[in-house]
């Protein structure tokens, strides 16, 4: 399976970085703090750990460039909704040099996971999560990195839209911000130890 297509030169930036880390979520303020959201929120938290800001790039994007654990790593939140989100991630592979799969960690909602479960994986499969699968089609592979936040699933297939792009509740709020910080933490660790250190210390039961 060819990374990013034959066709795809990247366009890099001196020497390549070591990680693309993409937080997933729709722009704009009426989806923010909302389930789907949760993943532009664990890394707008890695930006806030090392003091940076985001800025607004070239590749609809905005995005930090950042030292995580002696790694040079970018951190990106799309400015698509989430079913554009390949669009950024296709374009930053390319301008910061990341050649392979590996290099790419995507923090997502999950359905199929209890609400405020994270859990670690290497590919697989879409989850019926369109930002994943816009990725996946840009890209052209599906083994890039995920750090997976469950959010549950909706109690009926008509309330899903209002499920995931509902405000949460107070109670719920809370409990989704530590998840939040422990899908940050999964993120450091996978970028200092691996992907089976880290799916060894986040996916226990």
């Amino acid at each position: 399976m060819a990374f990013l297509g034959r066709g795809d030169r990247a366009e890099r930036r001196g020497t390549p970085y070591d990680f693309l880390i993409v937080g997933l979520g729709n722009p704009g303020k009426e989806y923010a703090r909302t389930r789907h959201n949760v993943g532009e929120e664990a890394v707008a938290l890695l930006a806030e750990r090392v003091g940076v800001s985001f800025k607004a790039g070239r590749d609809k994007a905005k995005v930090a460039e950042v030292t995580l654990r002696g790694r040079r790593c970018v951190l990106a939140f799309p400015l698509t909704f989430m079913n554009e989100s390949g669009q950024a991630v296709g374009a930053l592979t390319r301008r910061y040099g990341i050649a392979d799969p590996a290099q790419i960690i995507v923090i997502h909602d999950e359905l199929d996971l209890p609400p405020t479960q994270v859990r670690v994986k290497v590919g697989g499969g879409l989850a019926g999560n369109n930002g994943l699968r816009s990725i996946t089609q840009h890209l052209k592979t599906q083994d890039y990195l995920r750090v997976r936040i469950g959010i549950g699933k909706p109690p009926s297939k008509e309330r899903g839209a209002s499920h995931v792009l509902a405000k949460l509740p107070k109670a719920e709020r809370e409990a989704f911000d530590v998840a939040i910080q422990i899908a940050a933490d999964a993120v450091e660790a996978l970028v200092a130890e691996g992907p089976d250190a880290a799916m060894r210390q986040f996916n226990v039961k």
